[in-house]
């Protein structure tokens, strides 16, 4: 529903203001390097213009880079020349549960919204199902954290009181619960970011179609239960007014009165949140000149 292209356009205007802006997301689809015209995907922050940069989580790499540092950790640990093959089979075996990208992937994003360097982060969400998966395992990571940091704590104690466990294994179990610790800290930060109600906003991209507007009300009552802040609504893709002064084909009148019929629910349903609109552009919005004229649709000429 054009949510890529006005994320876009978003970053490009507050980039021309002066703004150091990020403009992100997990989308394995790879929209914002169609959009760009550029290959951005699992490339790190990607300068797209002065102050704008772009970014595309690769989640595969991501899990293959905890990997990584799960069999280091391994050897370190043990001080074998490499990971035992029991215990490597019950990586892979890990690696391949459903949910362990993904699980990459929100990581990745934790580490975009806690590291800082930029004055505005664009998030462009995944579709509904996604974005909410996503949203629910920040709540799922968190208690999870905060439960095997309590249980290691009560280890410690018991660990000093029995006195049976070698230094270099304190040592090591030590630098676990730090990591833990480190986690619940990461998690907390990033959940205080996302339901920040002055720094933060969801903002709704949709059509004038039914099924659009029922989808999106769907979404803001399911976004709702993660608390985070609702910033408001824009209509993307609007006919031109000229057509109504014109003749033109019984097809458009009909997608005209289709148009007002959900402007009406729209204006109903998302009283007081509806930002503003923009008209269908002539082309697909790709390249920075079309990025650039969606940004003029969207907020006015730049001075």
């Amino acid at each position: 529903m054009g949510k890529t292209s006005l994320a876009a356009a978003t970053a490009y205007t507050l980039a021309k203001k002066g703004r150091r802006v990020l403009v992100f997301s997990v989308d394995p689809q790879a929209s914002l390097s169609d959009i760009f015209q550029k290959d951005i995907f699992g490339r790190g922050p990607v300068e797209i213009m002065p102050n704008l940069y772009a970014r595309e989580v690769d989640g595969a790499r991501r899990l293959n880079g905890h990997l990584q540092e799960v069999r280091q950790q391994i050897i370190d640990m043990y001080g074998a020349g490499k990971v035992p093959d029991e215990i490597e089979k019950y990586i892979q075996a890990a690696s391949a549960k459903p949910g362990m990208e993904e699980s990459a992937i929100f990581d990745e994003v934790v580490d975009i919204l806690t590291t800082g360097g930029y004055d505005y982060y664009i998030y462009d969400l995944v579709p509904l199902g996604h974005a909410l998966y996503y949203l629910s395992m920040a709540s799922a990571h968190a208690a999870w954290a905060g439960k095997i940091t309590g249980l290691r704590e009560q280890m410690s104690e018991y660990d000093q009181v029995a006195a049976v466990v070698q230094r270099q294994k304190e040592a090591a179990e030590d630098g676990v619960l730090k990591e833990l610790h480190s986690i619940g800290e990461r998690l907390g930060k990033s959940a205080k970011i996302l339901t920040d109600k002055e720094k933060t906003a969801l903002f709704f991209v949709l059509t004038a179609e039914e099924a659009a507007v029922a989808d999106t009300l769907k979404a803001s009552e399911s976004f709702a239960k993660f608390e985070i802040p609702v910033g408001g609504c824009i209509v993307n893709r609007l006919l031109p007014e000229e057509f109504r002064t014109r003749e033109v084909p019984g097809y458009v009148k009909s997608r005209l009165a289709m148009q007002d019929r959900c402007l009406t629910l729209i204006e109903r349903d998302f009283a007081g949140l509806v930002l503003g609109s923009v008209p269908e552009m002539e082309r697909d919005v790709i390249g920075l000149p079309m990025i650039a004229a969606m940004a003029e649709a969207m907020y006015g000429k730049f001075e």
